[in-house]
Formats: C-alpha cells, structure tokens, sequence
C-alpha cells in the first residue's frame, strides 16, 4: 500500500464521525468475545463485583505470569476477558461464593454485529413463527445456514439444540434481555452462545453468507460460515455499491486465515482490478481506503486447512467527507509552498543586504579619500603674514573636525606593536 493511501486512510478515520466506528472499539467481532477488549472491569455495570487484576490472580490458572505477551487480552488490568475460549468474557472476583472464584460479565455492548439480542420466548405465539428444528450438534452457523436456505431474514437459537426461523421480532409480546440469559453453550460447539431456557438468541440471516450485495452507507460483512470456521474449497464474491459516496473506508475488526493460499482481495468493481491482497503473510493492519462507489470483495479457500476468517466493517464517505480531506491537503500544500520560497526569498535579500554594503563600503572610502586629500593639500596662501595663516587654517578646520587621521595612526601603531609582541619574527 502506498503512503498515499495510508495517510488518507488515517485522516479521513479522523473525519468521519465517531459513532461510526466506536462500537467496534469495546463490541464482540465473535460469537463469544473472545477478542473482546473493551475497558469493564466489574461483572455487571449495576451492582457488579469488581474483578481481580490479572497480574495479580496467580493462584488461578490464567494470570500474566503464566501468559507473559498479553495472551488473551491478559495484562496489569482488571478488564473483562475471555482467554479460555468460553461463550463470554468473565473474570476473578474476590468474593468465594459457594467455592466459585469468578463471574461472566455482563457487558451491553459485546453484541457482536448481525447478533440482534437476546428476547424472551412465550411459546405462545413464538418468538420467530417461521420454521423451527431441532439438532444435538447445533451451532450458530448451522441454525443461520437452516433458515438462510428456507429464505428467512432471521434464526434463532433457544437452550442449546433449537433452531427457529422468521421475518421479525415482535418486542411487545416479546421484551429483549441481558446476554446473559442466553449464554447457554450450543451443543455443537461449547465455545458459542445458543440461548436458554425460555431464552432465545436472534442473529440475521446474512451473517456467514458467502457473498452478497450490499447499497446501505455501512454494514458488516463475515467471512462464510462465521462465526464457525469457513469450509474448504469456498469462492464468494460481495459487491459493496454505494450511489454517491466518493470513496469506502474499510475496517477489519477481526482476522484469522491460517493456510498459505486462502486470501481476502478488494477489486475495482468497475475494472476488476486487485486494489488490496491480504493472507496470513500480510493480514491488514490498518484502515483501507478505496476511491470511487463500487468495491468488490473476494474470498477463496483452498481445500486444506480452515480458520475463523474475518468480520469486515465498510463506511461510504460522501464527497463532503473527502472535501474537508482536500483542504486539509491544501493547506499542507501552500505551507510546503511557503517554506520552499521561503529559502529563495530569503537569499535574495541576503545578496541585496550585501550590495548595499558594499556600496556603502565605496562611498565611504571615496569619501575618506577625498577628505585625505583635502587635508594634506591645504589652498597656497597668495599674501604672506598672519592674516593669510589664519584665513588658512580657518578654511581647513571644518575637515580636520571631521577627519582625524591622528587617531587612525595612532590605532595602527598599537595594532602593529600588538602584533609585534606576539611574534618576535615580525620587523619593526
């Protein structure tokens, strides 16, 4: 990537408005939270134990000293964390409640995007009225997959091994509840959140889809099969058109491709030409910023390893955005303007500085000169007495007022007598 793309990248992240991005700052990219880093430091946010500091929990298994290099999110902080993989961010507290030593932590906001929340199921009617399965090796991905296929824009898991599908949430007979309602593990995957009791967790239906077509200014893309790992052998495509916007910032929140092969490209969905590759080599470390209103993003997979895959976040940046960009550039412009003839100005008044006083150098020695002979040669007094003396001497006076050349003798017999006795090879 080049420093131009960089440097825009990172200014036009300091343009766009924050609420665009913060989110991403504390929110889940996975199912779990397990890359979950945001600032809580207390199981719940109303009348929560505070948690103990990690490098200070050494009689438990997971503390800094036995993972040094910030594993996990571990560190000297009493942050929220998830190092063991479980279906949400937890920590030590101090209290031994009937001999437990740590609590889940109840976090708002570690709501990974596409996972709508957690609401309460009656039965009657259901939470989700569509079609409805039931499966002892069920996870996330494979409910989503289910109800993707019978065309439903939402799936919903329930106490583990229940899948329903539908359209849409009705919130008055249906009220939405804390997480951790729903933090039962699926049966299929221990690591992932699959409701609970009466408790039914809802995601959309384009989570884990491979491919798809995308107009809204901002949205989340996954990798396939997300939040499971992406199959083998998967080639997806996403067009990401935005009518209007001049360019699109894209973010990766989350990255995990571990096979030699397996690649994420941004194309120029006009040209199909590769703007941005990103493997397990060279996975994307900073904001990608790509001109222009239609992207296209490409993954492919070969047929051996697998991993997480990637959750990708994309802004439109309308052409009021990049104009604030552009006088930011202006204005860098005309400095570098100002300091490059900065240095030429200042030569030439260098040299006009210097020419004035050399002239003023000949003026005066010319000056001097002319004084010098009017001295030493004073008028020849035509009558001789005392009154042509003093008519003479009057005459000369105002010269010799202005021009002593006793003083400038004198100043040259120090000076040479100075140098005389610094050196004794120097004559008289």
């Amino acid at each position: 990537m080049d420093s131009w793309t960089v440097s825009s990248a990172l200014l036009l992240a300091g343009v766009i408005s924050s609420a665009a991005f913060s989110h991403f700052d504390t929110e889940c990219y996975t199912a779990n939270g397990e890359d979950y880093r945001g600032l809580q430091n207390q199981t719940s946010l109303s009348g929560g134990k505070p948690c103990l500091f990690w490098n200070e929990t050494f009689q438990h298994p997971y503390n800094t000293l036995k993972y040094p290099n910030g594993e996990g999110g571990l560190g000297k902080h009493n942050y929220c964390r998830n190092p063991d993989g479980d279906v949400q961010p937890w920590c030590y507290i101090a209290d031994h409640e009937d001999g437990i030593y740590w609590r889940y932590c109840d976090i708002p906001t570690c709501q990974m995007p596409g996972n709508l929340g957690c609401f309460r199921d009656s039965g009657d009617p259901p939470t989700l009225s569509g079609t409805s399965e039931t499966s002892n090796k069920l996870t996330i991905q494979n409910c989503i997959s289910f109800c993707r296929k019978q065309r439903y824009k939402l799936a919903g898991m329930e106490s583990g091994y229940a899948c329903f599908c539908g359209n849409e949430v009705d919130l008055r007979d249906h009220g939405e509840s804390p997480s951790m309602e729903c933090n039962h593990v699926c049966f299929g995957d221990h690591t992932q959140p699959c409701g609970g009791d009466g408790w039914v967790i809802i995601f959309d239906t384009r989570v884990g889809a491979c491919g798809g077509n995308y107009s809204s200014p901002s949205e989340v893309i996954y990798s396939p099969d997300f939040p499971d790992k992406y199959g083998a052998g998967r080639v997806c495509y996403w067009t990401i058109q935005v009518p209007g916007s001049s360019a699109i910032l894209f973010n990766f929140t989350f990255f995990d491709i571990s096979d030699q092969t397996d690649m994420v490209e941004l194309l120029d969905g006009y040209t199909n030409q590769v703007l941005a590759r990103f493997d397990w080599r060279s996975p994307p470390r900073e904001l990608v910023n790509i001109t222009g209103d239609f992207v296209i993003l490409y993954f492919y997979s070969d047929r051996t390893n697998q991993a997480q895959g990637f959750a990708l976040l994309y802004q439109a940046l309308r052409s009021q955005d990049t104009r604030v960009i552009e006088d930011e550039g202006n204005e860098e412009d005309e400095t570098d303007d100002v300091s490059s003839t900065a240095g030429p100005q200042l030569a030439v008044w260098t040299i006009y500085a210097l020419a004035a006083l050399l002239i003023l150098t000949v003026i005066a020695m010319v000056a001097k000169l002319l004084l010098h002979i009017t001295v030493k040669s004073p008028n020849i007094p035509t009558v001789s007495g005392s009154d042509s003396c003093s008519q003479s001497t009057a005459s000369s006076e105002p010269w010799i007022i202005l021009y002593r050349p006793s003083t400038i003798s004198l100043f040259k017999k120090k000076l040479k007598n100075h140098h005389g006795d610094l050196s004794p090879l120097v004559g008289n």
